[in-house]
């Protein structure tokens, strides 16, 4: 033990400390095998991207001979067109095109309804409270946790009493309903953090309902609207099971096409026309989470913490 202090004054008199440098040593080697580890696992999550890519240039010939797994010999963008306008679904042969658009008419009007109500819910439930006002937000929250197939029923007998069957008008309502407890959730844990001093000071100067709301709730809201965006979108357009049961043909959103396009009957699978389309399908959100990744993990655990 001796030995080691006078070893360690030696080494401060000489401008460094050797306990101080050993522990640096360690922490830069931990670092290491954890920014390792990150590189493998992104590698492998990453390898079925990587393939779906190089399969949607490559032709269908190049494909049958060397496999799905072999590097493209040769490059082609006709599968992105073929995919696109011409390729064959349940029988129409437009490709997904009109499945893709009719996503776009059900998830975008679906997202912004659902965050619009969502956000006036977590306003009254949060900074105008009533009496049962927690019961009320129980009740809500408790389609958080219900299971998709318990709905299929009462939406089936709901959509059929209101002639939105088989219609993008249809699928809107059934997503503005089940995503309006996600987005209440997420705005009222929001909207707890707003200190009660600045509501009473706008109570004072006259202010009411509505015209808090808009001059002073929604200039703080950005983080968790991003959010409640992000998170209503993504769900509404990957979302298969209500698409299937509650849409056909022409009618259906871009996934269920999917489904159809990659089990269809013909006995020839076009492998690049298919990564073709499953990329043009899964652009809108991840485009949506690449520009807003970074608001949305700002919004969530701003809403978090009290």
């Amino acid at each position: 033990m001796a030995s080691v202090a006078v070893e360690a004054d030696a080494g401060r008199q000489q401008g460094f400390d050797p306990l101080a440098t050993g522990g640096g040593r360690r922490h830069a080697q931990a670092k290491f095998v954890v920014y390792l580890l990150l590189i493998l696992f992104a590698l492998y999550f990453l390898v079925p991207l990587v393939v779906v890519v190089f399969n949607a240039f490559r032709e269908l010939d190049d494909i049958n001979r060397v496999g799905v797994l072999g590097l493209p010999t040769t490059t082609s963008l006709e599968a992105w067109s073929t995919a696109w306008g011409s390729m064959c679904i349940g029988g129409t042969c437009e490709g997904i095109s009109i499945y893709f658009w009719n996503s776009i008419k059900m998830a975008v009007p679906a997202t912004i309804i659902s965050t619009i109500l969502g956000a006036l819910n977590g306003y009254v439930l949060s900074l105008w409270r009533f009496k049962g006002s927690d019961l009320l937000f129980g009740i809500i929250t408790l389609g958080v946790f219900m299971p998709a197939q318990m709905a299929l029923l009462p939406w089936a007998i709901t959509l059929g009493s209101l002639g939105l069957t088989n219609t993008t008008s249809g699928l809107v309502l059934l997503h503005v309903v089940q995503g309006v407890a996600f987005t209440t959730l997420f705005c009222r844990n929001y909207y707890v953090n707003i200190p009660v001093d600045l509501m009473k000071a706008a109570r004072i100067d006259g202010a009411g309902f509505w015209r808090i709301f808009h001059r002073i709730v929604l200039p703080l809201s950005p983080p968790i609207l991003i959010v409640t965006v992000i998170w209503q979108f993504t769900g509404i357009w990957n979302e298969f099971l209500f698409a299937v049961v509650f849409s056909s043909g022409s009618q259906q959103p871009v996934t269920a096409a999917l489904i159809a396009l990659s089990t269809g009957d013909t006995g020839v699978r076009y492998y690049n026309v298919e990564s073709a389309a499953v990329l043009m399908a899964a652009a809108p959100p991840l485009l949506v989470y690449l520009f807003g990744g970074k608001y949305f993990m700002r919004g969530l655990t701003q809403g978090a913490v009290k």
